[in-house]
């Protein structure tokens, strides 16, 4: 069991895949994009799979593939497949932009990978296509809706970025009324490879809850557990429900039970922070799977409590795009 020193036991990875994306999404990475990793850079895929195996022999039940885009990455099947396979593992979910999943949904399926979470900020191509630079909408809605009719579990992530998808937020809200889809909106956060910066924010948690009361004021608190970044919400006689996670905010991270692995090996104690340790550096230096296991551990003895403690430790870490640090 990984435990770290603030006595919160950890037992979700989020384990990037790559650092590429085919999106550009402008509160993500600037519109050049940044300087990816080359490939000798990332971890294999057999390295993926010994780590995420060693990963869950520590403890890890929960495993969400992320990147940049997953997608991209053509031998992700390969890993998919592996993790299918390991008993201890209780869920297996992915996060993507939706814009390639659409050929893999039967393996998908096969491998009983059914919890996705779709990053989509608008449900209208003109704004969807400004925000992420790219002209996608048409294939990511044909996507959303093919994964809910083959039954998979969406949470749909919207950041609610100010002056450009105000409007979007009681659109995305009405697909709950007839589809058991989860939407969930973030709270914006400077993560922008250094081109995006602010010590402040309009549209936090507080603000984002009431703009949808006003529209939806019968709306429900739902129960989640401890562990969950996200605020959830039911709106009486819709089949799906609503969320709001305080990511600029950081209320949830007193019962924070997360690591983070990057594309390139870091391991990531929190958002905020810098690298631990580099996972890839010692599988090639020939390290045992119990060595880098104590590296691990040692690396949660010197987690921050808070996010914002962190960053005190960190200050240029949002000069980072999300696309490297893993989502």
């Amino acid at each position: 069991m990984l435990i770290d020193n603030h006595n919160r036991v950890i037992n979700y990875l989020r384990l990037a895949v790559t650092d590429r994306c085919n999106l550009r999404c402008n509160y993500c990475m600037p519109s050049e994009g940044i300087d990816f990793s080359g490939s000798n850079e990332l971890l294999s895929i057999s390295e993926l799979i010994r780590t995420s195996e060693m990963m869950v022999r520590e403890g890890i039940d929960k495993i969400r593939i992320t990147g940049g885009e997953p997608f991209v990455r053509k031998d992700l099947p390969l890993l998919l497949k592996s993790l299918s396979k390991n008993k201890d593992l209780k869920e297996i979910s992915i996060t993507t932009n939706g814009t390639l999943i659409g050929r893999h949904l039967p393996l998908l399926k096969e491998l009983r990978i059914d919890h996705i979470n779709l990053s989509m900020d608008a449900i209208e191509a003109e704004t969807f296509n400004k925000i992420t630079r790219r002209e996608t909408f048409a294939t990511v809605y044909e996507n959303l809706l093919r994964m809910l009719d083959m039954g998979f579990k969406v949470k749909i992530n919207c950041i609610v970025l100010d002056g450009q998808n105000i409007d979007q937020i009681y659109p995305m809200l009405e697909l709950t009324r007839n589809y058991d889809v989860s939407v969930r909106f973030l709270e914006e956060m400077p993560f922008n490879g250094g081109s995006r910066q602010f010590d402040t924010i309009r549209w936090n948690y507080k603000e984002i809850l009431s703009y949808i009361s006003q529209a939806y004021p019968e709306y429900e608190r739902l129960p989640a557990p401890a562990t969950s970044t996200a605020m959830n919400y039911g709106i009486p006689g819709f089949k799906g429900s609503f969320g709001i996670i305080p990511s600029f905010s950081r209320t949830f991270c007193g019962s924070c039970n997360r690591l983070r692995i990057s594309a390139t090996g870091d391991l990531i104690t929190c958002l905020y922070g810098k690298p631990r340790i580099n996972i890839r550096q010692l599988l090639r230096d020939g390290s045992d799977d119990q060595s880098i296991a104590g590296h691990i551990r040692g690396a949660l003895h010197t987690r921050s409590k808070t996010g914002f403690e962190e960053q005190q430790r960190y200050k240029g870490v949002f000069d980072n795009s999300m696309t490297s640090i893993g989502g």
